[in-house]
């Protein structure tokens, strides 16, 4: 009932500079968060969940939209809080679904050549990658870049699927997926827009492309004016790439993270403006144009995304985390069995 309470109070408070102005603390905290914490994990995920997410959701908060908003129910602090700094959405209720809302997302990729990876079948090809790893001094540095590609979607996947059992034992909430199968990508549009990081799409959709484009109708009409939102979405998003870099590392940013959003933002901006100039022509075949797109992602992370965390041993370090980690578990696994 007190949660309850604090909510409505800060509901109350009215929407824009004033809310935004209640919330400036709560900013600043969530910013020099990571600063405190000096384990890798920790960081990237205080990071993630809170500076980057969290903020971004308050942002939207200060000005009643978003999912944080008046028009949303909260039924405690903690699911209000919940809803704020997890990397997903919760999922509405399911069993009695509002008639308004539809059962399919209209964002949801074609249904056809699914690949999908079942949970387990990826915490075991990310244990077999680990593994590898340790004997990266007899592959070819190439390899062991696609390794690290693979190993960070793999990551991603099994941190959420731990999330959400535990929320739903404890708490009987449901995440939604964080990605929708990246390496089945037709496009850049496809990738960035509908398979890969969907709660930072949806967030920097309400935060940057719709103010920006808003703006942009203005100069450019409703044809063109996307162009201008789309590569701003990127460059924040490779600005706070680069945060999250420097949280990790402790090292001057080299703007290498951020170029590699400013390269996939102008090839996206490309991209669009060939589909919207010939709206008639041929399309690729699936099989082609998923290998050309996933290789481009690949082979860009390789080139800009990878070697800041490289150079500084930040990689080296998360794997050693995450096997200590490991060891740490299967020893309580065998306390509690014994």
């Amino acid at each position: 009932m007190e949660g309850e309470r604090e909510i409505k109070n800060l509901v109350k408070i009215p929407k824009g500079k004033l809310r935004l102005f209640c919330l400036l603390p709560i900013f600043f905290l969530f910013s020099i968060l990571p600063l405190y914490l000096s384990y890798i994990f920790s960081i990237g995920l205080t990071t993630s969940f809170i500076s980057w997410l969290g903020n971004f959701n308050l942002l939207l908060f200060a000005f009643d939209k978003g999912q944080l908003s008046s028009h949303h129910q909260h039924s405690s602090l903690i699911h209000f809080v919940l809803k704020a700094c997890l990397p997903v959405k919760i999922k509405e209720n399911t069993k009695n679904p509002s008639p308004q809302t539809p059962q399919t997302s209209q964002n949801s990729p074609p249904k056809h050549h699914k690949l999908p990876l079942n949970w387990p079948t990826k915490v075991l090809l990310f244990a077999i990658l680990v593994c590898a790893h340790d004997r990266k001094q007899y592959v070819h540095p190439k390899i062991v870049l696609l390794m690290y590609c693979c190993m960070l979607y793999l990551l991603i996947d099994i941190l959420f699927g731990i999330s959400s059992g535990l929320l739903h034992a404890t708490m009987g909430l449901e995440l939604e997926s964080p990605s929708n199968e990246p390496y089945l990508s037709t496009s850049l549009q496809d990738f960035w827009g509908k398979r890969w990081n969907l709660t930072v799409n949806n967030l920097l959709r309400h935060t940057i492309y719709k103010p920006v484009r808003s703006f942009s109708d203005m100069l450019l009409g409703s044809k063109w004016s996307p162009l201008p939102a789309m590569l701003a979405t990127f460059i924040v998003s490779g600005l706070m790439q680069e945060l999250l870099c420097y949280y990790v590392t402790r090292v001057n940013p080299t703007w290498e993270m951020t170029w590699y959003f400013v390269l996939h933002g102008a090839c996206v901006v490309v991209e669009f403006s060939v589909k919207r100039a010939f709206p008639d022509r041929p399309q690729l075949h699936w099989a082609a144009s998923t290998p050309l797109t996933v290789g481009f992602v690949v082979a860009t992370a390789m080139w800009l995304f990878f070697p800041p965390l490289l150079r500084t041993g930040a990689v080296d370090r998360a794997i050693g985390e995450f096997k200590a980690l490991l060891d740490f578990a299967t020893e309580m696994i065998k306390y509690i069995c014994s």
